[in-house]
């Protein structure tokens, strides 16, 4: 199951979660009740790593 990552706009309060892609998002705080929730989304923490991933690896020289 996904972790998905909030933020409550009006008190500040950053909580994760584990939720199924069917369940609705969360919207209401926690901390302080309001419905003020929105999830917080960041890059994926992908590195490659290897043979493979350049242009020059592997590249045979045809002149």
């Amino acid at each position: 199951m996904p972790t998905y990552h909030y933020r409550c706009k009006n008190c500040s309060y950053d909580f994760t979660e584990q939720q199924s892609f069917t369940d609705d998002p969360i919207t209401v705080c926690p901390k302080c009740g309001e419905e003020q929730v929105h999830k917080v989304y960041a890059a994926p923490s992908i590195e490659f790593k290897g043979h493979g991933f350049y242009r020059t690896d592997g590249a045979s020289s045809k002149k």
